[in-house]
């Protein structure tokens, strides 16, 4: 699950069906992040507050929603990981955070479930399976 899923779960103006229905679905999937998932979401969060989109209160309880999300996190920092983030990265002209989601992917053999088209478009050219309502 990459940020932008996770912003259109809690943020009112990036409401997505496809969020939703992830939602729903997430207690009987293995959902994984890289680390930097954490600091992403916080950034959103961060974000939305400073340009008025949400209250202090909404900010709280995002924080709150987003701590109680059953995700595993993924800190790995293994031999050749930068390495694939950059070809990644490189390869498909993705930043370095969007092809950490799509290694990780890659690594662990799952879909991916992301709103960003270029990301979307990136996993379907290397393999990764996209999530689709009701189809991981």
């Amino acid at each position: 699950m990459d940020c932008s899923i996770a912003a259109a779960l809690g943020l009112p103006d990036e409401l997505s069906g496809l969020a939703e229905a992830f939602l729903k679905e997430m207690p009987e999937c293995e959902v994984w992040a890289p680390s930097l998932w954490w600091h992403e979401i916080g950034n959103v969060v961060v974000s939305a507050r400073r340009r008025g989109r949400i209250t202090d209160a909404d900010a709280a309880a995002l924080l709150s929603l987003y701590g109680a999300l059953p995700l595993h996190t993924d800190t790995a920092h293994e031999s050749g990981l930068l390495e694939r983030v950059y070809r990644l990265a490189s390869m498909y002209d993705l930043s370095a955070y969007d092809a950490a989601y799509l290694e990780l992917a890659e690594r662990k053999q799952a879909g991916l479930a992301t709103l960003d088209s270029d990301l979307q478009r990136a996993a379907t050219a290397c393999g990764v399976a996209l999530y689709h309502q009701g189809k991981p």
